[in-house]
């Protein structure tokens, strides 16, 4: 009966490690809370949210953006502090800027280039005699 009392707690431990937050009292706020900490990275897990993480550092940052947010501050005012003091890198979907237009663009632009390269080689080949004695 104890080893069945010591394995139940084994097995309860993930739970106490999950970061215990009240609901906040406007449901608007307790949605951009949940928004934001699953579009921010954990710099510990780095393949984590915030909101997933049992990591110290994103248990912090969600206290700071639970504060943040009943300060009054706005999602957009929130990410930018975050960029700000920990980089783009922070964010899962990071913010358009002009110094990162390459990598927005990118894909497209290969992608056009490609489609018209594709296109160039399919017109030439047509205009080509057929070469009806090649075996």
């Amino acid at each position: 009966m104890r080893w069945l009392f010591l394995l139940s707690l084994f097995l309860l431990l993930p739970v106490w490690a999950i970061d215990p937050t009240e609901v906040m009292a406007d449901p608007k706020d307790q949605a951009m809370y949940e928004t934001i900490t699953q579009e921010v990275r954990c710099l510990v897990c780095q393949n984590q949210t915030i909101a997933n993480s049992t990591a110290p550092l994103a248990a912090d940052l969600r206290r700071e953006i639970r504060r943040m947010i009943e300060e009054g501050q706005s999602e957009a005012e929130i990410k930018t502090f975050l960029v700000e003091r920990y980089g783009d890198f922070v964010l899962y979907k990071p913010l358009f800027r002009k110094w990162n237009l390459v990598l927005w663009l990118g894909p497209i632009v290969l992608l056009l280039i490609g489609l018209v390269a594709l296109s160039l080689i399919v017109r030439r080949r047509t205009k080509l005699p057929i070469n009806e004695d090649a075996p």
